[in-house]
């Protein structure tokens, strides 16, 4: 077949083109027509030419014969019909324009011989543009090819087709390639066809190709025998549930099974489908992409068997290759990277999770590029899950040392597998390693790539705020940062260390001594001055005690980095100055005299020069309350999310850095475990910490003066003025509301048409949940209203304000909303999520319980051995423990558990329990009323597969609410 043939990644590959390349004359499609045109003469009489004018002159002698055939009154028969066609084809080929011999090839097409329809289906598929008027005859002879039931002359038809793939032959077609698909009589080969034809319709035209009674008929094509037409189906059906996953999901099962057959088959089993010792790599991989379009199985059984095969997969990544050929690893590898990606996208397998991680981690060091790279970006996605993130992190060393190796080697090119170490570093960091990462990421910095400098400067200066607990570790990062990469450090980051200084009573004295020693360098970058500047206006009189660091020192400093300046800092230096003026009246005259210097006052700047005489002017006539009060203090910046972050997110693009990527980067072991740092305050306003300001937890949000409203929910009637009744908890919802209990960010819903994701974070009787609402589709929502629900009794003990949504959602688009949570007493309930709108005409509701449960507002608590049981007695009241026994519902897996019970938020106690298989556990759990002391006891028994947990706390419905929510983890 000469003109379409199946693509490894599931499209339709065309073989000709426009000019023709010196491999033109070698390939096997210019073979073939050369030797069609009169044996070849023609095409060697051109390469015998010796000029581009000869060979000019002889197309244009031929194009005249050809003409002048044609028009002829003698009537040509089909041999020289296609003799001419060909030529012409040829000629094309060469890069010359053809103006005719379209209506003769046409007239080829109703030809019995193969050679004939070969020759006039190649010529429409090259050179028949798609809004030419033959396309009816065209489509004419199309229909009478596929009606034809030869398979030969179908393929023709069917590859004819799909080259062309214009929207007029798929309104024409896109319902009869269907019935050809599904039917019983058709060939392998023909269905290989029909499949890849109405995948490019698709493609072309997806408003045309009906969804209708084949689709459920194409699903079963997945269990043929031939697997040429599996493949080439496996394509078809994974483009289509993207789109409709609905109609395709009992795909899910045969997929499995076919799956399963591949993966435990022997390479001898499919000798016709092996490619270097490994069975059907391309259709392993096509059927678990075609996995990734839904989730999990629900089914124990098919999801057991998937399972099977993953691991299966796994386990031959590690047995010893079988050939030492490229072609073997690298079919090998793209099976396992496929799998790996199914792993992470069902994120549901904890040991899988580990396993994929582990794996990855071996090719962290390969020689091959694209196998580091591929790691590296995988293992990426896999920081991002509760369950693997700490067997990422494991692997910090290794990356730390590539990302040098690389930097220092000669032979590595590719700034793509630094970039990807660098996106690796920033998503496995947390609080326990944080100071680490930003070192390395700081010491790499002087080397890297200038193509990547600025978004490692983002990185640095968003964990060194998202993870200080020592404020002086902060500003020192960032000061370090401008010196090593000054040019790269954007407004934002500045302005945000600024921000951060002012909001901070405790760091302020540190912040100015360390920016005037660091200004003492005789070489300082401009954005190190502005700092500088900015800060010592603030808050130099904190450091002008000290003889080293007076008032005149340090103007004098300031005003050597003067000349050397740019406007705009210019102008920044001359407000500290008038600042000194009011924080230091002996240094008032000095000022003065730079002020009513004429390189101020008739300075060609226009900013500078109204700066200078406003400036002097309000020096001399203002009084010292009146500059005291023009010139005081600035005041602590209001919260807000960090503009470096969103910088990022902009500058690495909506489709890699999407929110909610970003949300599952936010890991609840950041929130629920590791050391917090202490909220300080001024008289004016709570002041936050730089991770709580980038939720804007710092402060606890407003409580209504009034009481809460007595029906609704958080959100109630915000959206809405007359909505209407919710509707019952779509599918799954429980269960994916059990997910939740112990991790905080991911997908919580998803359907056909709406997708919907959460990134939160708690601390103490706080929290913000940022739920993501994706559109899944190219029409807008209309009249989109998301609505919370809860009791009388929730509502009192939740309060929080939110944050409307647009309520029209653009195809294609998502839109964040936020909610602010405070916990004012223990509960038992759960709210629940209506979301409301209008999808081309038809009305939607979609209710799915939001997982606020009263575990997020666990703090853990480290305790010795002694204090634990001397606590554990003095609970003892039967009101005070609720015990469960259950049976475990997974595998009991140690590492596992004991994620769990950290991602639960209590501190999981090593060494307490005198029997080592047991797990202990302890925390506070915090109201705005009380704070209430919780222990956990988890008993496993291996061989009963039971468990036997223990709760105690000092109130009764709290034990209860929290020993119902743990037992279902396991």
């Amino acid at each position: 077949m000469w003109s379409v043939r199946a693509d490894p990644k599931g499209g339709i590959r065309r073989s000709c083109g426009r000019k023709a390349p010196t491999a033109w004359f070698r390939s096997p499609l210019t073979q073939s027509v050369k030797a069609a045109a009169a044996g070849g003469a023609f095409s060697g009489k051109l390469q015998e030419g010796k000029s581009k004018e000869a060979e000019i002159k002889r197309i244009n002698k031929e194009l005249a014969n050809i003409r002048s055939k044609f028009k002829g009154d003698k009537a040509l028969d089909g041999y020289s019909k296609k003799k001419y066609v060909c030529k012409l084809l040829f000629i094309f080929l060469l890069g010359h324009d053809i103006d005719f011999g379209h209506m003769e090839a046409v007239n080829l097409l109703s030809s019995n011989r193969y050679t004939e329809k070969q020759i006039g289906y190649l010529f429409i598929s090259v050179l028949v543009n798609s809004n030419s008027e033959l396309i009816r005859l065209i489509n004419n002879a199309i229909k009478n090819d596929l009606a034809s039931r030869n398979p030969t002359f179908m393929g023709l038809a069917l590859h004819c087709i799909a080259n062309v793939g214009s929207r007029e032959m798929a309104e024409a077609f896109a319902g009869e390639i269907p019935k050809i698909l599904v039917a019983g009589d058709t060939m392998d080969s023909v269905k290989q066809s029909a499949a890849l034809c109405l995948l490019r319709l698709h493609r072309a035209s997806p408003d045309l190709v009906p969804v209708g009674d084949w689709t459920s008929r194409v699903v079963h094509l997945l269990n043929d025998q031939h697997l040429g037409v599996v493949t080439a189906a496996t394509s078809l059906i994974t483009t289509l549930a993207q789109k409709n996953p609905e109609e395709f999901k009992t795909s899910v099962s045969l997929a499995v099974s076919r799956l399963s057959r591949i993966v435990t088959s022997a390479s001898t089993d499919l000798q016709d489908y092996t490619y270097y010792f490994v069975p059907a790599p391309w259709l392993s991989v096509k059927l678990l992409r075609l996995l990734q379009c839904y989730p999990p199985p629900e089914d124990p059984a098919v999801r057991g068997r998937l399972t099977e095969c993953l691991e299966a997969i796994l386990n031959k990544a590690q047995e010893p290759p079988k050939s030492k050929k490229v072609q073997h690893s690298n079919a090998k590898n793209a099976v396992l990277f496929e799998a790996i990606s199914l792993v992470i996208h069902h994120d549901s397998e904890p040991n899988l999770l580990v396993r994929a991680c582990n794996q990855l981690g071996q090719f962290l060091q390969h020689r091959e590029t694209n196998l580091r790279y591929l790691a590296l970006e995988s293992m990426c996605t896999l920081a991002s899950s509760e369950f693997s993130h700490e067997a990422v992190k494991t692997h910090i060393e290794t990356v730390i040392n590539a990302l040098k190796a690389s930097a220092l080697s000669r032979t590595e090119r590719d700034v793509s597998v630094r970039q990807r170490a660098v996106d690796l570093l920033y998503a496995m960091c947390d609080r326990s390693n944080a100071q680490q990462i930003v070192a390395e990421m700081l010491s790499y910095l002087e080397t890297a790539d200038y193509s990547i400098r600025e978004e490692i400067v983002l990185k640095v200066a968003i964990l060194a705020e998202k993870y200080a607990v020592d404020y002086t570790w902060y500003v020192d990062t960032i000061l370090n940062l401008i010196r090593i990469a000054g040019d790269y450090v954007s407004e934002e980051v500045w302005y945000r260390v600024i921000q951060i200084v002012i909001n901070r009573d405790d760091v302020q004295g540190y912040a100015a001594k360390t920016v005037f020693e660091a200004l003492q360098a005789p070489a300082c970058h401009e954005n190190l001055v502005k700092v500088g500047g900015y800060i010592l206006g603030e808050f130099g009189n904190l450091i002008a005690g000290d003889p080293r660091s007076s008032p005149l020192t340090q103007f004098h400093l300031l005003h050597s980095k003067f000349h050397l300046c740019s406007v705009p800092t210019r102008a920044l230096l001359l407000s500290t100055y008038i600042k000194f003026v009011n924080l230091f009246p002996e240094v008032k005259g000095t000022i003065q005299d730079v002020l009513r210097s004429d390189s101020q006052l008739k300075n060609a700047d226009v900013e500078l020069q109204q700066r200078a005489v406003e400036y002097l002017r309000l020096s001399t006539v203002a009084s010292t309350d009146i500059l005291a009060t023009v010139l005081e203090e600035m005041p602590p910046f209001p919260e807000r999310e960090s503009s470096i972050l969103a910088k990022l997110k902009k500058k690495k693009g909506p489709s890699t850095v999407t929110d909610l990527e970003e949300a599952k980067r936010e890991r609840s072991a950041d929130v629920n475990g590791g050391p917090e740092p202490a909220l300080a305050s001024t008289s004016a306003v709570s002041t936050p910490s730089p991770s709580a300001d980038l939720l804007g937890l710092g402060a606890a949000p407003p409580v209504p003066a009034g009481p809460p409203p007595s029906s609704g929910g958080l959100l109630v009637d915000v959206f809405s003025d007359s909505p209407s009744a919710a509707a019952p908890l779509a599918p799954g919802s429980e269960d994916n509301f059990a997910r939740f209990v112990c991790k905080n960010n991911g997908v919580l819903f998803e359907n056909q048409l709406l997708q919907i994701g959460l990134k939160s974070e708690f601390r103490q009787n706080l929290g913000r949940m940022f739920i993501f609402y994706g559109n899944k589709t190219s029409t807008q929502f209309l009249n989109f209203t998301p609505t919370l629900i809860c009791s009388d009794d929730l509502q009192a003990n939740i309060l929080g304000p939110t944050k409307p949504v647009d309520p029209t959602v653009d195809g294609g688009a998502q839109v964040q909303q936020a909610v602010n949570i405070e916990c004012v007493s223990d509960f038992m309930e759960a709210p629940v999520l209506n979301i409301q709108f209008r999808y081309g005409g038809t009305f939607q509701n979609v209710s799915v319980k939001l997982p606020i449960t009263l575990n997020k507002f666990f703090q853990p608590t480290e305790m010795a051995s002694q204090d634990f049981f001397q606590r554990w007695k003095q609970l003892s009241n039967p009101q005070q423990e609720v015990q469960s026994i259950f049976k475990a519902k997974h595998p009991m897996d140690t590492e596992v558990t004991k994620a769990k019970i950290i991602g639960f938020g209590s501190a999981l106690l090593e060494e307490v329990d005198p029997n080592p298989a047991n797990f202990v556990g302890a925390g506070i759990i915090h109201t705005r009323t009380a704070q209430i002391g919780c222990l956990l006891r988890l008993e496993p028994n291996l061989q009963a597969q039971m468990y036997r947990l223990t709760l105690r706390t000092s109130r009764e419905t709290v034990s209860q609410r929290l020993c119902e929510l743990l037992s279902e983890q396991f």
